[in-house]
Order: structure tokens, then sequence, then C-alpha cells
């Protein structure tokens, strides 16, 4: 199992960490500005760390690692916003362009590179950890290390004892104070060591793009494939009980995906769809729509595991489809 040190700009942490502190995060961005390489180092589930600019040479924080991709700016900040470590769509384009050494008056909508993190966390500057002998300054992306070979496994060792410490605070606060005794017990207490590959909790911002790339950036009933005009439907929306999992999404045009969501159109366990007659009824029209009746679905993603759920296009069909 591997860690990945990750360098990263102050601002970007101190954004997302006031962010976490406020109101809680469940997934971040982490941009590359260029847009040209990938990044292959990690499995999902692994520690992406984060480790701010020279001269501050500190490991303060990180995430697991779930997903990499290249998305537009524009699309970046539609599924991420602010967790993008910016709190408005100016203030990271700018950010942006400046990396890219593009005139702040550039209307490009640039391609970035996308590492998506789950269940990020952020050091407060009394538990940030010093960085391995070997770090060079000349490092300017980061660096990986082998979690169970030093200096990975001591890396990995001060991170966990700080998550423990934060949970252990997080259970006593408002009950009673936190004990020197109690800090010693978390300490020496049995570590992953190793390290166990987790299953990321994921976010809205990385369903969306999960879904997306799933499906090939097409929607799977028009095969349309302007970027900007699809976006990712929930099966079983969050709010009841759905899961942000590819297998209760579907990558659809707007328009259809607002249909799906009221009612007028669902698509059954086979993979056809169908479109309701109280759409005639209830707006008199629908000559655009009705024609897609019966079709099977034009487009679905390559992986069969990503296929929709039949179990929840069942509950679609019955709960919300209006027949």
């Amino acid at each position: 199992m591997k860690l990945w040190v990750g360098v990263t700009d102050t601002n970007w942490f101190n954004n997302l960490a006031r962010l976490s502190r406020e109101s809680g995060l469940d997934e971040v961005n982490f941009w590359q500005p260029g847009g040209r390489g990938s990044f292959k180092i990690l499995q999902p589930g692994e520690p992406f760390l984060f480790k701010l600019r020279h001269p501050i040479n500190k490991i303060v924080g990180g995430g697991f690692f779930v997903y990499w991709t290249r998305l537009p700016m524009s699309l970046a900040w539609e599924a991420f916003r602010e967790k993008n470590g910016a709190f408005s769509y100016e203030e990271m384009r700018r950010l942006i362009l400046r990396r890219r050494n593009e005139p702040l008056t550039s209307k490009e909508d640039f391609n970035i590179g996308c590492i998506i993190l789950a269940q990020p966390f952020f050091f407060s500057e009394e538990k940030w950890i010093n960085v391995p002998r070997d770090w060079s300054p000349s490092i300017q992306q980061g660096k990986h290390y082998l979690i169970d070979q030093e200096p990975g496994k001591s890396i990995w060792q001060e991170v966990e004892l700080r998550l423990e410490l934060d949970k252990y605070y997080r259970r006593q606060e408002n009950q009673w104070a936190v004990t020197r005794e109690g800090e010693r017990r978390i300490a020496e207490s049995p570590r992953y060591g190793e390290g166990i590959l987790i299953k990321p909790r994921l976010g809205q911002g990385t369903f969306r793009v999960l879904v997306t790339d799933a499906y090939q950036r097409a929607c799977a009933i028009t095969f349309e494939h302007s970027l900007p005009a699809l976006e990712a439907a929930h099966i079983k929306p969050f709010s009841l009980g759905g899961n942000h999992e590819i297998k209760n999404g579907l990558l659809l045009r707007s328009d259809l995906h607002r249909l799906f969501d009221k009612g007028y159109l669902t698509i059954t366990p086979d993979y056809h769809i169908e479109v309701s007659r109280r759409l005639r009824e209830d707006f008199a029209n629908g000559h655009t729509y009705y024609p897609l009746r019966g079709q099977r679905l034009h487009h679905l993603p390559p992986n069969p595991a990503d296929h929709p759920d039949k179990n929840l296009l069942i509950w679609h069909n019955e709960e919300v489809y209006k027949g």
C-alpha cells in the first residue's frame, strides 16, 4: 500500500480547512492547472497527504484517493464548487490562469487535472508533521512512499495518531475534558501499521464526475456529447436513501434529467424508455419526447458493473414515474 505526499498551495489548504471547520467536508478536488498529465500512483482508498509549498516543510492534512480525470474548469467548479479550495468560480479561474501563465482576460475554458479525494482531514498547526529527511525542496508536485517501509511507515503512523486523537476529542466534546492519560492510551494503542485500504464514502461532486466518465461523456438516451448540457441523475435520490454510486446514476441531457426526476420519464429494468401520458395532459405538449417511448437506451457504460441497478429502476418505475 502506498501514500502520496502532494505539494499544495497554502491558500487552497486554508480555504478548505476553514470550510471543514464551519460545515464539514466529504470530498475535495485537488486540481492540477496544466491539465496535461495524469495521476496513476495511487489506488482508490489509498492516502493522499497535503504538504505546503516550500519553505513550509510540513504535512498538514490529507484525504483518500478516489479518482483522477481531466475536466473543463467550469465543470470542475459546477461539480465541487467551494470544495475546489476557492470561494467563487472567478477566484478559482484566476488562480488557474495565473498558474498556466495565461492572460486573466482569456475566455478559454481550459481543461484541468482533477484528483478527487474523499473524507479529507486538516490538521491544526500544532499537529503538522515534519516531512521526511529525503524530501527535496526541488520537488514540485509530490512523492510517493510505501506504508510498510520507512519513512512512509512513520509518516502514516503520525497521521493515524492525529486522526485517532481527533476522533477521541470529538467523542468527549461537551462531556468531559480530554486528559493526558487519554491521549497516552491512544498513542500506545495498536495502529493499523501497514495500512488498510478503505472504501471512501463518495460525495455529490464525485458522483457527478464518475457517472459522467462511466458513460463516456454521452447522454444515455440521446448520445448527446455536449458536456455543458449533460447532468448526472440519481435513480433513487440521495435524500431518499440512494447512494452516490455509478449504478444509481444515469447521464442525461439536462431536460431529460428534469423529466426523469419529476416522473414524466423513466427507464424500465430492461433498459427501455417510457414517457408518461401526463406530459401531454399536464402541459398539452411532449411531442419532442414521445418518439423516445419504447426505445432501448442508446448508450450504457462499457463496464457492466456500472450499468443502472435494475432494482433501483423498479423503485423509480413504482415510486416516481407518473404512468
